[in-house]
Parts: C-alpha cells; sequence; structure tokens
C-alpha cells in the first residue's frame, strides 16, 4: 500500500460517492447501419459519455445473465459524470451464448472501439483509447476476468479491471465455461490492477427452488484470493447481488431477477452511490494518478453511503 499512498493525493476524499460535475448523455447503438455508421458494432450498446469538451477513458462494460444494459444506465451515469466514457455491449438477449461465445463477442466489441467509437461520441469528445478499463458484473463480472486473462484474443490492451460480484456458476459442479477459478491463491496471470466489489448478501439463497445468486466458492472472495497485487476487495454487508441495479428495471426478466436474488432492505441508491464512487475511485487511482480519494476509502470504508466490510488491500 506504499507505493499508492505516495501518489499524490489530487482528490477530495468523498465527492466520487456524488454523481459528478459533467453533464452526459446516454446512446443506443445498433448493429444495422440504420444511424448512418459505416462501422456499426458487432452487439447493440449503450453509450454513456460525457458531453463537455475534452477526451476521456473508456469503459467496457459487461452485462450480468439475463439483464440488460439499461438496467445499469443509473450506475453507469454515475461513473460517466465524473469523465468517462462507457460502453454496454448487450452479449445476449433471451438465450445465453456460451461462455466461450460471450467472451469471444466481448472482444470484437473491444476491437470495434478502434474504429467505431469515436464516430458515436459528440463533436467535441474524445476517446483515450490508452486509458481503457474492463468491468463487468455477475456473469459479466466472470466475463471481464476471462477477457483479460487471454480467453479471446484483442487487439487493444486493458489498463484495469473492475468485477463487481463476479460469479462463475451456481455449484461447483455446475461452472460457466470457460473454469478461470484454479483455487489456487494468487494464481491469475494478470499484471493489470484489479478491484474486486462483492456483496455479503449474495450467498444467501432466496427460496428453495433456487440457488444463491453469488454462491460460496463461486463468487467475489475467491476472485479476489486468486487476483495478484495490486488488488483491492470491498464487499457491501447489507447489499444483494442486484443492488446496483436501477431502482425499477421494466420487463419479465427485470422483475425475475428481483425474485430469485436476496436484495438489502433498503433503498438501492446508496449501494449504486458507492459501486460507483469506489469504481470511479479505483479509475482515477490507476489510470490518471489522483490517489487521494482511493486512499481515503482503502483508509475508511466508512465514508461510503453503504456500509463495507474492512476493505482488503494488496499493493506490489
Amino acid at each position: 500500500m506504499a507505493e499508492l499512498e505516495g501518489k499524490p493525493a489530487l482528490a477530495t476524499t468523498t465527492t466520487v460517492f456524488d454523481q459528478g460535475k459533467l453533464p452526459f448523455t446516454s446512446k443506443k447503438v445498433e448493429t444495422s447501419n440504420g444511424d448512418g455508421s459505416s462501422s456499426p458494432p458487432p452487439k447493440p450498446l449503450l453509450i454513456v459519455t460525457p458531453t463537455t469538451t475534452g477526451q476521456y477513458p473508456v469503459i467496457l462494460f459487461l452485462h450480468g445473465f439475463y439483464l440488460r444494459t439499461y438496467f445499469y444506465s443509473q450506475l453507469l451515469e454515475h461513473i460517466s459524470s465524473h469523465g468517462y466514457i462507457v460502453v454496454a455491449p448487450q452479449l445476449y438477449l433471451y438465450i445465453p451464448s456460451s461462455g466461450l461465445e460471450e467472451i469471444e463477442s466481448a472482444a470484437k466489441v473491444t476491437d470495434w472501439l478502434s474504429s467505431g467509437l469515436q464516430p458515436q461520441l459528440p463533436e467535441n469528445v474524445e476517446a483515450n483509447l490508452q486509458k481503457l478499463a474492463l468491468a463487468g458484473h455477475s456473469r459479466g463480472g466472470k466475463a471481464a476476468f476471462a477477457l483479460a486473462l487471454g480467453y479471446a484474443k484483442t487487439s487493444l490492451k486493458f489498463s484495469v479491471l473492475l468485477s463487481i460480484d463476479p460469479v462463475a456458476g451456481c455449484t461447483k459442479c455446475c461452472r460457466t465455461q470457460p473454469h478461470i477459478l484454479t483455487y489456487v491463491p494468487r494464481s491469475f496471470n494478470l499484471s493489470i490492477p484489479v478491484t474486486v466489489i462483492g456483496t455479503g448478501l449474495g450467498p444467501e439463497q432466496k427460496n428453495c427452488l433456487s440457488p444463491p445468486c453469488a454462491p460460496e466458492g463461486l463468487n467475489h472472495d475467491e476472485f479476489f484470493n486468486e487476483c495478484k497485487p495490486p488488488c483491492a476487495h470491498f464487499v457491501a454487508k447489507d447489499y444483494g447481488h442486484m443492488d446496483m441495479l436501477n431502482d425499477d428495471p421494466s420487463g419479465m426478466v427485470g422483475e425475475l431477477s428481483g425474485c430469485i436474488c436476496v436484495n438489502g432492505k433498503g433503498p438501492r441508491d446508496p449501494m449504486r452511490r458507492s459501486v460507483g464512487g469506489i469504481a470511479v475511485a479505483f479509475l482515477k487511482a490507476y489510470l490518471e494518478d489522483e490517489s487521494g480519494d482511493f486512499v481515503a476509502i482503502l483508509a475508511d470504508p466508512s465514508l461510503a453511503p453503504a456500509k463495507l466490510e474492512p476493505v482488503e488491500f494488496i499493493e506490489e
């Protein structure tokens, strides 16, 4: 931790948990040329971007099992308002692809960014693909790890990895492909900074008919355990696997997600702001050399709106 603490603390300690000062806009981009684009994406996208003139880092965000990208719009808007372009592909709809196909699709979207992203942005906004973050939630959090580990090749390099309550399957005998967990500490062959955000209620079972949404041995604890430094582990004690989604994700699948996972008893806003704030602080520390917020949260997790367990952090 000494190396990170030695970096200049250029930011205040709590503003990351509030919406940022930058105005933003959201845009859906389809796979056809209906919008006039000469380079349509390989998958439908939700792009959330600042509108203020400037150059901004890019985040590729992978959604969870059976979820829609717009279910995350409030979380992604929070992050974007602090100066980040978020690209969230809809990797599948009603029939999930195989794990390997999902990762290949994410890789194709990554490769598309070089030629296809800039024309989709406001005229005065520039994407900085030299600062490219990879992020995901649930099954998408596991897919983000797999992509970072090289299970599909990409022309661009990722600078950091953020995984939100990653899940590798419903039971150890029913894991999603590829089987990236080794159950050997610090075994992931990753050389980029990683932050894992978990939930305290994810391992709890909602009812006798469905397994926990984030079972023990397949969830954030094991993913963090296999990360090499620098890596950080935050756990929101009183919140569940879906509590970083919008307050009212519409549609049958959104309603189903609330039926199969244990949720926190309070409003979701503190959880969303905590996840968004930790994400922003992490990105600022490792993409922009502004470590003040991240160091402050590591030292005092009570700064977050949601109650956090003691933070685990391993520096190089």
